[in-house]
């Protein structure tokens, strides 16, 4: 396996069931982007039909970015999925993805992911079950947040 994305995509969660032939095919689907830090992959507000993953570097998930209240709410790196829901539903996107660092993200159309559908329909599932698992992963994150975040507000009797 010496194409890159192939060997990029090796690593992450998105190619975890694949084997090398569908692995592959679906290295083929994919592009390179090559981000700058300060770079903005997906702008707030906006949408995208792309599912990222990053390869090198590090983004963050910023509300408000290039304005004086930017702020971070999450980072992203190596073998990070980028716009995940976007990617299945087209929803605007509540913050912005930006390049904290150099970075490189590989990127999968929708379109093009629904190109194989009728003849790599093994492929597709997996790569729907491998975004399910990152999305309820953060699902059970964000929960754990809450808790920890309404017990710290209990204990403190709503001082904080």
């Amino acid at each position: 396996m010496t194409d890159p994305v192939a060997t990029a995509l090796r690593q992450t969660r998105l190619a975890s069931e694949l084997d090398d032939g569908e692995l592959a095919v679906l290295a083929r689907l994919m592009t390179v982007r090559d981000l700058r830090s300060g770079e903005t992959l997906v702008a707030e507000g906006g949408t995208d039909s792309h599912l990222y993953v990053v390869t090198r570097g590090v983004l963050g998930v910023v509300k408000g970015a290039g304005t004086p209240d930017a702020v971070t709410l999450h980072t992203l790196s190596s073998g990070d999925f980028v716009d995940e829901l976007g990617f299945m539903d087209g929803t605007p996107n509540y913050a912005a993805k930006v390049a904290l660092s150099d970075a490189q993200v590989v990127g999968l159309a929708r379109e093009k992911l629904e190109s194989i559908l009728e003849t790599h329909p093994r492929i597709v599932y997996r790569v729907m079950r491998a975004i399910v698992r990152v999305a309820h992963q953060i699902q059970r994150r964000l929960s754990m947040q809450q808790n920890e975040l309404s017990n710290y507000i209990y204990k403190q009797h709503g001082r904080y």
